[in-house]
């Protein structure tokens, strides 16, 4: 056989080739045969033994350099030092992302968590030459003093950090800036002739020129001066800059959305049907500006019809075209306090494709045929054009069904049979939900309230109302449609997906629930429906908050992929998100699958599990960039109340201390381990509890107490309590204050007496407490932390007092005996927890 048969031999043998002939006018070797290649010589071979191997023609070569420099970046390959490619594998390096730490260490979370589980430590001297969100390879080097894997750093793979948006300090000539994200540990140089006269303390982006290594700092340019801190809207523009959020529009996309006529044409009416004499409505809030959904329903026979009519946002955008990538790389809209960043340029997402009333709009139908029991037998999903009979909101529709307010219902009397028949069908599906045991968690939601400044002025809990709860049934059934339409049409789309939880949290939740005398249904493989069955039997509990708590932290969460495991969640074999194509781009991608099946075509995204994990990582950068601002928010509007006292529940239960949520203002603080009682305090992780090992006193979540503000910081976005006491609910007042200040409580019988001030504190020193912060400071659900800033803050603040592990009047100045020193070190060594960053 000829070298030259063998070389077409290797390229007509690609396990990918289908693949890449439909992805590309000139297929070349797929990653997968590159792999294959490389594995099977079992050496490290040159460019241009690869070359030879898979026959890659010299024209072919350019373009194949890309792919081999992109299978680099991804951590497929690495280069040797003589320029060889070679498998990471083989040489025993894993590839992964870099998340810092604001004590200067950090974590590379493995690509492949089925071979390396574990994250794998970086020590402070790794962490010089990386940043937060790059992508590195490290090889294993042994196990740090707390038994995790620890790495050393072998090559960068990618950079995450093309700029940064921080602080201007100048020390001795020299100007830096300290990054916002605490995360990035290293402050960045600025030549003179380049920080574009910024004053000490503006709050400025800076351009990357030069990134750190083991023997230099990184170094950059001033791009932009944003303003001083306090400076209205300040927190949104670093929060946008901070978590690298696009909010400035491509000129082409903003020209291609304004290049549309403002009214729908005649023409577009082409292939859809007329529904513009239907009596659809839009229902949503006061403050909305882009309407993506309108509601219908009206009685059929014993049953009823419910039409969900969707912007049709797939007919403007189209795919690769400018806005397409503009909603790519935005990939939800934004929604801070005040303000939105839209996934689509106004022209569109409040002008052409928002359900405005009284103009014709053009829209995707799903058009339902449901039984006398509430549950879907047919539906069809058809293009159509339509014309809302009226813009509703919320409170409008809840107040109608209520009818006490006549001037309201004889404005819509029209409209009152309408509402009255989505109320209706609403009943019928809820008892639908209610048997399909989708899992119901209680929680308080909050609006802020801003002043004529711009400022909070108060902060009020939202009431989800009936007609809240109406448009989401109706929302559901559409995306449940929606899944079920493409699944029986084999077309691959976007899933929303909700898996069950993992086996160690479920053994954790059994373990705290079994000291309630609960159990979890379900066996290794709990549905929903044991879930569900628990809740209805704690809900009259008085700890109700703490087991639905606990409960909702052993799920995991729901992410986008093109693989359908179900919605635990919500109890669907399958589910996807299909209403807001708006403010959503995986709802876009929904769109333009349903519609190819209509018209018999197939659609084909390049890679949709990319897609899956591009569209969940915007989706938390959207949220992480929100709590930024809401955090901040919330510090600037407690600056006025240090002093005050209030009452709060305990939220978070962590190393470091307690996260109080208050009851009247709706704020989370801090609650350090040091105000918690001179004892040496133990997180119990899978308890969710602070016990005091002396005094057996103990602090769990879910616990009343009353708490004091005493220390405000907007530029960590920290607050900080002191405890007064153990409130009435939880913590039963027995004793109140002892004479050293010290509450003497009881919670739910048990023994939760406060020491006085003469016990040692036990509390892990600074940089242990702090490790522990991003991964408990940020809760899902009801326990959201104020930030993940004031953990560390706090744990700052404690290694400011000299690092002594003992607290109070008693403790200060006391010298400590040989056998205090002892315990000290032993007990220091026992109370580290283990944490890692995320």
């Amino acid at each position: 056989m000829s070298t030259r048969k063998t070389k077409k031999s290797l390229r007509a043998n690609d396990p990918q080739a289908q693949r890449e002939a439909e992805l590309y006018q000139t297929p070349l070797p797929s990653r997968e045969l590159v792999l294959q290649l490389l594995s099977d010589q079992g050496v490290p071979l040159s460019a241009d033994q690869i070359y030879v191997l898979l026959d890659i023609s010299h024209d072919e070569r350019d373009i194949f350099n890309r792919r081999l420099g992109a299978m680099e970046r991804d951590g497929q390959l690495m280069r040797n030092r003589k320029g060889a490619f070679c498998l990471p594998d083989k040489i025993h390096l894993i590839a992964g992302t870099v998340f810092g730490h604001t004590d200067g260490y950090g974590f590379l979370v493995p690509d492949d968590k089925t071979k390396n589980p574990e994250d794998i430590f970086l020590g402070p001297k790794e962490m010089t030459m990386v940043m937060h969100g790059d992508r590195a390879m490290v090889r294993l080097a042994g196990v740090d003093r707390k038994g995790r894997p620890e790495g050393k750093l072998v090559e960068v793979l990618e950079r995450a950090n093309k700029t940064l948006v921080g602080r201007v300090i100048r020390a001795q000539g020299v100007t830096i800036v300290a990054a916002e994200d605490k995360r990035i540990s290293q402050d960045v140089l600025i030549p003179y002739h380049l920080d574009m006269d910024a004053q000490v303390g503006q709050i400025v982006t800076v351009e990357l020129t030069e990134y750190p290594s083991s023997h230099s700092s990184p170094m950059g340019k001033i791009v932009e001066i944003l303003g001083n801190y306090a400076d209205s809207g300040m927190e949104i523009e670093i929060a946008l800059r901070k978590h690298h959020l696009p909010h400035q529009f491509n000129p082409a996309a903003v020209k291609q959305a304004e290049d549309f006529p403002r009214t729908v044409q005649a023409k577009d009416y082409k292939g859809r049907k007329d529904l513009r004499d239907l009596a659809l409505i839009t229902i949503d809030g006061e403050t909305a500006r882009d309407f993506d959904d309108a509601v219908f329903a009206e009685p059929q026979g014993k049953g009823w019809r419910l039409v969900v009519a969707i912007a049709d946002v797939s007919f403007y955008v189209q795919p690769g075209d400018a806005l397409d990538k503009e909603a790519y790389d935005r990939g939800n809209s934004v929604y801070f306090p005040r303000r939105v960043i839209p996934m689509l340029p106004e022209a569109l997402s409040n002008g052409l494709c928002s359900l405005n009333p009284d103009v014709e709009r053009l829209c995707m139908v799903c058009d339902m045929q449901i039984d006398g029991q509430g549950v879907v037998k047919q539906y069809q999903f058809y293009p159509s054009v339509m014309l809302s009979k009226a813009r509703m909101t919320y409170t409008k529709v809840a107040a109608l069904l209520q009818g006490e307010d006549p001037a309201l219902s004889e404005e819509y009397a029209w409209l009152l049979p309408h509402v009255q028949n989505l109320n209706s069908l609403f009943r019928l599906m809820l008892t639908q939900r209610e048997k399909r045991g989708a899992v119901e968690f209680e929680s308080t939601e909050t609006m802020m309230v801003f002043n004529d400044n711009g400022k909070i002025d108060k902060i009020v809990p939202v009431v989800r109302n009936d007609a809240h709860k109406l448009i989401e049934e109706c929302m559901l059934a559409a995306n449940v449609c929606a899944a079920d339409f493409l699944l029986k049409n084999e077309q691959t789309c976007l899933f929303r997906i909700h898996e069950g939880p993992t086996p160690e949290k479920l053994e954790a939740l059994r373990l705290f629930m079994g000291e309630f005398g609960f159990g979890v249904g379900g066996g290794e493989n709990p549905s929903a429906k044991d879930y569900a069955k628990l809740m209805q039997r704690i809900k009259a509990r008085p700890d109700a908050q703490l087991l639905q708590t606990v409960m909702l932290r052993s799920m995991q969460q729901a992410v986008y992929s093109p693989d359908n495991v179900g919605h635990f969640g919500l109890a669907y074999e399958a589910y996807t998100h299909f209403t807001s194509p708006i403010r959503r781009y995986p709802d876009l991608l929904v769109h333009r699958a349903i519609k190819a099946v209509v018209e018999g075509k197939r659609y084909q995204a390049k890679d949709w599990h990319q897609l899956g994990v591009h569209c969940s990582m915007t989706e938390r950068r959207a949220d992480d960039a929100t709590r930024d601002v809401t955090n901040w928010l919330k510090c600037f509007y407690m600056q006025d109340k240090v002093g005050e006292v209030f009452s709060g529940t305990v939220a978070g239960v962590t190393s470091f201390g307690l996260f109080v949520a208050l009851d009247e203002v709706y704020v989370e603080g801090l609650l350090h381990v040091t105000d918690l009682g001179n004892d040496y305090f133990i997180h119990d992780k899978a308890r969710h509890e602070m016990v005091g090992e002396r005094t057996g006193v103990r602090y769990r979540l879910g616990d009343r107490l009353t708490v004091k503000v005493v220390r405000v910081d907007l530029e960590t976005s920290r607050i900080d309590f002191t405890l007064v006491a153990a409130a009435e609910g939880a913590a039963d007042v027995q004793g109140g204050l002892s004479d050293e200040g010290a509450a003497v409580v009881s919670t739910k019988g048990r023994a939760t007496k406060s020491a006085g001030l003469n016990a040692p504190v036990k509390t892990a020193p600074a940089a242990w407490a702090k490790a522990a912060a991003p991964k408990t400071a940020a809760p899902k659900s009801a326990a959201k932390s104020t930030s993940v800033k004031a953990a560390a803050a706090g744990a700052k603040s404690a290694r400011r007092q000299d690092d002594q592990p003992a607290t109070g009047k008693a403790a200060v100045g006391k010298p400590r005996s040989a056998k205090d020193k002892g315990r000290h070190s032993a007990q220091k060594n026992k109370g580290k927890p283990k944490a890692k960053a995320r």
